[in-house]
């Protein structure tokens, strides 16, 4: 297995979702091209995919100042990516040597997600990669005060898993999520170097 994970040494696992359990990037892109093609605005492939981590308000913020945009107008355009998002769940696809952890440690230790993603989209992504029934609970950015690179998600996945902080590990792709986790004082796995070695 591409992560060495010593039982004993941990009492939780937590996962983030895009881009760590499934490859979604496409997706999300895509969707949100949909969202502004209207406008008659794109979002390029390479600008997207160093921001990836960041939250949808985030994202957005960087967006507009980067490229001087006037403010959109979120809610109208959220409802937009995430309806184009759910009519392509075809796209995503897991990250097998990722998932294959989660199928490993299943029923031996708790496991959650904590994403900085939407909760509709999160459950139907991992619903339709056939991952949701392997996680205890999703934790996502509207559910707690801050997104990550703060550490709420995961310290809120911890206690409702019941376990300490400093007990869990965490699997990221994201310098955001990596950060989350380190605030949070857990031990964090960068999957990047596996996901490229094992594709």
């Amino acid at each position: 297995m591409a992560f060495e994970l010593e039982r004993g040494t941990f009492d939780a696992l937590v996962f983030d979702c895009d881009g760590t359990l499934v490859d979604s990037a496409g997706a999300h892109l895509y969707s949100i091209q949909q969202a502004l093609s209207p406008l008659g605005l794109t979002m390029e492939p390479e600008w997207y995919g160093s921001r990836h981590g960041l939250g949808p308000d985030d994202l957005l913020d960087a967006y507009e100042a980067d490229f001087k945009i006037e403010s959109l107008a979120r809610e109208d355009f959220y409802q937009r990516v995430n309806e184009a998002f759910l009519a392509n769940l075809h796209l995503i696809q897991e990250i097998k040597v990722v998932a294959d952890v989660a199928r490993h440690w299943f029923g031996v230790v708790p496991m959650s997600v904590a994403s900085n993603g939407v909760r509709k989209n999160v459950e139907a992504t991992l619903i339709a990669t056939r991952l949701r029934p392997l996680f205890y609970t999703i934790v996502t950015a509207a559910e707690v005060d801050r997104p990550k690179p703060a550490p709420d998600v995961y310290l809120e996945a911890a206690r409702r898993m019941r376990v300490k902080a400093e007990r869990v590990v965490v699997f990221e792709d994201s310098y955001e999520g990596l950060e989350a986790a380190s605030r949070a004082g857990m031990r964090a796995f960068d999957i990047r170097p596996a996901r490229s070695s094992y594709r």
